[in-house]
């Protein structure tokens, strides 16, 4: 094997590295942060700070990082579990100690023919372990979203009222 990059990427040890698409890597770290890498570029990170105001700096660690793809779901050493977009990083799902202790790995159940049942309509399922020796399955439901038939509908009705308001307003118009 051969280094092709080396960056220094937290203060401190890392808890967890995961490879995801497109040649970006997750870290979660000692340093209370969980990054989102392109080389040796920061894309996006996390810290407890910016996205659970009123908790205290040190009060929680991310522990095990995972990046479907879609989602990067993520343990922490308290035992809670969450689901994030991949891209943007807004939080989707969140358990608080879900376990008793530290999680230490989390793993996206795959899309294939015998995750479907484990996913039941579901928009992703997450498996955490922790050191208090249970496997738990996080399931994140499908957001809503309108059908395309009805978003059609809906800028055709838009477009028709704007064309009687204009003709209300300025007669003749048409």
């Amino acid at each position: 094997m051969k280094k092709t990059l080396e960056f220094k990427a937290h203060d401190g040890e890392i808890e967890d590295i995961a490879l995801g698409p497109d040649n970006k890597v997750v870290t979660a770290g000692r340093d209370f942060q969980c990054c989102v890498w392109q080389q040796d570029q920061l894309v996006m990170g996390l810290h407890w700070n910016e996205n659970l105001p009123g908790i205290p700096d040190k009060a929680y660690r991310y522990q095990a990082c995972r990046d479907s793809g879609t989602f990067l779901g993520l343990g922490t050493v308290t035992g809670s579990v969450a689901i994030h977009i991949a891209f943007s990083l807004q939080r989707l799902y969140y358990v608080k100690e879900a376990h008793g202790i530290v999680v230490t790995d989390v793993a996206f159940i795959p899309e294939s023919q015998g995750g479907q049942e484990l996913l039941a309509g579901n928009e992703a399922a997450l498996l955490s372990v922790a050191v208090d020796s249970r496997c738990k399955l996080h399931l994140l439901p499908s957001r809503r979203s309108l059908p395309i038939w009805l978003l059609l509908l809906l800028c055709a009705g838009l477009i028709v009222a704007t064309i009687l308001l204009l003709q209300l307003a300025f007669p003749g118009f048409l």
